[in-house]
Protein backbone atom coordinates (compact mmCIF):
# COMPACT_ATOMS: atom_id res chain seq x y z
CA UNK A 1 0.00 0.00 0.00
CA UNK A 2 1.32 3.38 -0.97
CA UNK A 3 1.30 6.04 1.72
CA UNK A 4 1.58 9.76 1.24
CA UNK A 5 1.85 12.81 3.42
CA UNK A 6 -0.70 15.57 3.41
CA UNK A 7 -0.56 18.80 5.37
CA UNK A 8 -3.91 19.04 7.11
CA UNK A 9 -5.01 22.37 8.54
CA UNK A 10 -7.52 22.02 11.35
CA UNK A 11 -8.98 24.62 13.62
CA UNK A 12 -7.17 24.45 16.97
CA UNK A 13 -10.34 23.51 18.86
CA UNK A 14 -11.06 20.65 16.42
CA UNK A 15 -7.47 19.44 16.65
CA UNK A 16 -7.67 19.46 20.46
CA UNK A 17 -10.88 17.42 20.38
CA UNK A 18 -9.40 14.96 17.88
CA UNK A 19 -6.32 14.51 20.08
CA UNK A 20 -8.49 13.90 23.15
CA UNK A 21 -10.63 11.39 21.28
CA UNK A 22 -7.58 9.57 19.90
CA UNK A 23 -6.11 9.35 23.40
CA UNK A 24 -9.40 8.09 24.82
CA UNK A 25 -9.59 5.45 22.08
CA UNK A 26 -5.95 4.50 22.57
CA UNK A 27 -4.97 5.17 18.97
CA UNK A 28 -2.63 7.57 17.23
CA UNK A 29 -4.11 10.82 15.95
CA UNK A 30 -3.08 9.81 12.42
CA UNK A 31 -5.02 6.55 12.72
CA UNK A 32 -8.09 8.36 14.06
CA UNK A 33 -8.05 10.76 11.12
CA UNK A 34 -7.56 7.90 8.63
CA UNK A 35 -10.53 6.01 10.06
CA UNK A 36 -12.69 9.15 10.08
CA UNK A 37 -11.90 9.89 6.43
CA UNK A 38 -12.52 6.23 5.49
CA UNK A 39 -15.91 6.30 7.21
CA UNK A 40 -16.93 9.48 5.39
CA UNK A 41 -15.78 8.16 2.00
CA UNK A 42 -17.69 4.93 2.63
CA UNK A 43 -20.85 6.81 3.58
CA UNK A 44 -20.70 8.98 0.46
CA UNK A 45 -20.01 6.01 -1.81
CA UNK A 46 -22.89 4.11 -0.23
CA UNK A 47 -25.24 7.01 -0.91
CA UNK A 48 -24.18 7.07 -4.56
CA UNK A 49 -24.45 3.27 -4.87
CA UNK A 50 -27.97 3.22 -3.42
CA UNK A 51 -29.07 6.06 -5.71
CA UNK A 52 -27.75 4.15 -8.74
CA UNK A 53 -29.49 0.96 -7.59
CA UNK A 54 -32.75 2.84 -7.07
CA UNK A 55 -32.64 4.05 -10.68
CA UNK A 56 -32.51 0.42 -11.87
CA UNK A 57 -35.27 -0.73 -9.53
CA UNK A 58 -38.43 -2.32 -10.85
CA UNK A 59 -41.03 -1.20 -8.30
CA UNK A 60 -43.96 -3.31 -9.58
CA UNK A 61 -41.78 -6.44 -9.53
CA UNK A 62 -40.53 -5.66 -6.01
CA UNK A 63 -44.07 -5.09 -4.73
CA UNK A 64 -45.17 -8.39 -6.28
CA UNK A 65 -42.36 -10.21 -4.49
CA UNK A 66 -43.29 -8.59 -1.18
CA UNK A 67 -46.95 -9.48 -1.68
CA UNK A 68 -45.99 -13.16 -1.96
CA UNK A 69 -43.63 -13.13 1.03
CA UNK A 70 -44.58 -15.65 3.66
CA UNK A 71 -47.41 -17.27 1.72
CA UNK A 72 -47.64 -20.93 2.68
CA UNK A 73 -45.24 -20.51 5.60
CA UNK A 74 -46.96 -19.71 8.89
CA UNK A 75 -44.95 -17.95 11.60
CA UNK A 76 -42.75 -20.18 13.75
CA UNK A 77 -41.47 -19.74 17.28
CA UNK A 78 -39.00 -16.89 17.38
CA UNK A 79 -40.74 -14.87 14.65
CA UNK A 80 -42.39 -12.63 17.23
CA UNK A 81 -41.48 -8.97 17.28
CA UNK A 82 -40.09 -7.63 20.55
CA UNK A 83 -42.35 -5.48 22.68
CA UNK A 84 -41.83 -1.81 21.86
CA UNK A 85 -39.81 0.11 24.41
CA UNK A 86 -41.72 2.89 26.03
CA UNK A 87 -40.03 6.22 25.92
CA UNK A 88 -40.30 8.23 29.06
CA UNK A 89 -41.05 11.87 28.64
CA UNK A 90 -38.78 14.36 30.25
CA UNK A 91 -40.39 16.85 32.53
CA UNK A 92 -39.61 20.37 31.49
Amino acid sequence: MRKSNFALRLQPSLLDEARKLAAAEGVALNQLINVAVAEKVSALRTETYLAERAERANLPKALDILKRAGIGRPPIEGDELPEPKRRQRRKV
